[in-house]
């Protein structure tokens, strides 16, 4: 069939730097194509220049580029405009930026049915319930009236898939649309892109992890440094990969079989074993409620020396509120925290202040939790009790310690890129050397290679010092990888626990299984064969 997109050689510059170098690809009706690739590749630049998206002072070349039948090249930024939306939509990564934090939900979908004239004046509020309904968003009356801030991560994204296809386009752009989603949640909307596929829609799906695009894409192309570096159907990609750094980019994906194993090197890398008779964090029948809605329901747990607790389970199930009592960020309605078997919760904050060095954050975003006036050096100073000479020789250790050169020092948060900016949280934690750290989904926004270099990081950390961790996260690979036992949370209760082997791999409570089941793995579906329209 012929493409819907193409373009031959195209060339993305900005300032006299070319960030895409003559990368060719298309999408034809029916099929889909993915580009994988770290930050910087040129993924997402390369997929915004295919909308007219690229930005002020970029400079856009190609040997051929056509779109919708005509020739790109010529188009104005009009003809871009009457482009997006009705011939193609665009779903990005960050939906809380890309919706409109004034209007609500369903003023949203409304503009698109109102722009491209979609359907009379006085069925739009009614199609707009439709289109949630479609994308699986449940109550969808009342997430219409509901502004983005209001919503999970999960509703927010549908909500953005809902707009894009509300004046059903003949092609969807999806950049990174499921990153740092829950794995059920990001099975939805992997089987809600599918569909559109299946029905005849042009997908183009831009992501970082191999295991994401395995089984819904046709064709994969892998970028590097603005180049492509190998493509092919997804089978010839992902099952006999070609290139060096895309055999780099399977091996980094964590799982059961990478358990004990460096990601970056492949490895053996021997976890301690957990001192069972040091018991340094405990929870006993803690809940927490938040107006009507209770949280955290009855929840016990144990950590011990040197031991990693996973926590898995949705938004909303209450991992992150148990991190915060854990803590002691929040105060629990009932129950109790230890911290060395004597009491955490339940104390002024006075009385706990010269606790607090012995248990520390990292979370998922350290952008978030950084005063951007501040140098690197003083955010990893701060918590730390020394003299000045010695305070400065322990923060470039530190530095050294996460993999960080000693000119970081000097450099403020919004100059690093995001796995340099986890390195440094990492720096800050380690900085009080506490005995237990709590990472609140430390790396579920990063690359999967920068994913991989922070969890050996971290294992390291482990081995080293002996520290123990809470480690929450969406993903079951990952908890798997580096977690000796496991609590599945839902609806605020913990609906099952165990060794974390035995319960990923003999699930009892369907919760479980449903979780499991919905898990991403880097081999391509048996019903992809490469073709477009296949099922």
């Amino acid at each position: 069939m012929t493409p819907l997109v193409s373009v031959e050689d195209l060339r993305v510059s900005f300032g006299g730097t070319e960030v895409v170098r003559g990368v060719s690809l298309s999408v034809a009706p029916g099929e889909c194509v993915a580009v994988v690739g770290e930050s910087g590749s040129g993924k997402s630049v390369t997929a915004r220049t295919l909308l007219g998206l690229t930005g002020p002072g970029s400079s856009v070349r190609a040997a051929a580029f056509r779109v919708a039948g005509r020739d790109a090249l010529a188009f104005t930024p009009a003809d871009w405009r009457r482009l997006r939306g009705g011939f193609a939509g665009l779903v990005l990564q960050d939906a809380l930026v890309s919706l409109d934090p004034l209007r609500t939900i369903g003023a949203e979908i409304a503009e698109v049915l109102t722009v491209h004239d979609v359907v009379p004046r006085g069925r739009r509020a009614q199609r707009a319930l439709e289109l949630l309904d479609a994308v699986g968003v449940p109550e969808p009356a009342l997430r219409a009236r509901q502004y983005p801030h209001q919503l999970s991560g999960g509703l927010r994204q549908r909500a953005l898939i809902a707009s894009a296809i509300a004046a059903d386009p003949r092609l969807i752009i999806a950049d990174e649309p499921t990153t740092a989603l829950d794995v059920t949640i990001q099975a939805q909307i992997l089987r809600l892109l599918a569909e559109r596929r299946a029905a005849g829609t042009a997908l183009l799906l831009i992501s970082h992890d191999l295991a994401v695009v395995a089984s819904i894409a046709d064709r994969i192309l892998v970028m590097k440094d603005g180049r492509v570096v190998e493509e092919g159907t997804a089978r010839e990609v992902l099952a006999a990969p070609a290139h060096d750094y895309t055999r780099e980019l399977l091996a980094a994906v964590p799982s059961a079989a990478s358990r004990g194993t460096r990601l970056t090197t492949g490895a053996p890398h021997r976890r301690p074993d957990p001192d069972l008779s040091a018991q340094v964090l405990a929870g006993t029948g803690l809940a927490r409620s938040y107006g009507p809605r209770r949280v955290v329901d009855d929840v016990s747990f144990t950590l011990h020396g040197g031991e990693t607790l996973g926590i898995v389970g949705e938004s909303g199930s209450g991992k992150t509120t148990l991190a915060r009592l854990a803590l002691g960020l929040l105060e629990p309605d009932a129950g109790q925290v230890t911290l060395h078997r004597t009491p955490w919760s339940g104390r002024r904050e006075r009385e706990r202040r010269p606790l607090r060095p012995r248990i520390q954050l990292i979370s998922q975003n350290p952008l978030d939790s950084f005063d951007p006036r501040h140098t690197v050096f003083r955010l990893i100073a701060e918590p730390l009790r020394l003299p000045r000479a010695e305070r400065r020789a322990r923060v470039l250790d530190l530095l050294a310690r996460v993999g960080l050169p000693p000119e970081t020092a000097a450099r403020h948060p919004r100059e690093l890129s995001g796995g340099q900016r986890q390195r440094v949280a990492i720096a800050r934690a380690l900085g009080p050397r506490p005995d237990v750290l709590v990472c609140d989904e430390p790396v579920s926004a990063l690359d999967v290679s920068i994913q991989a270099q922070v969890l050996d990081l971290l294992a390291d950390i482990q081995a080293e010092y002996g520290t123990a961790m809470v480690f929450i996260s969406h993903d079951l690979g990952v908890v798997h990888h580096v977690a000796d036992r496991v609590l599945v949370m839902k609806d605020g209760r913990v609906v099952e626990e165990g060794d974390v082997a035995t319960v990923f791999a003999r699930p009892r409570h369907p919760y479980t299984r449903t979780l499991v089941a919905s898990v991403p793995l880097p081999t391509p579906s048996p019903h992809r064969a490469g073709t477009a329209g296949a099922v």
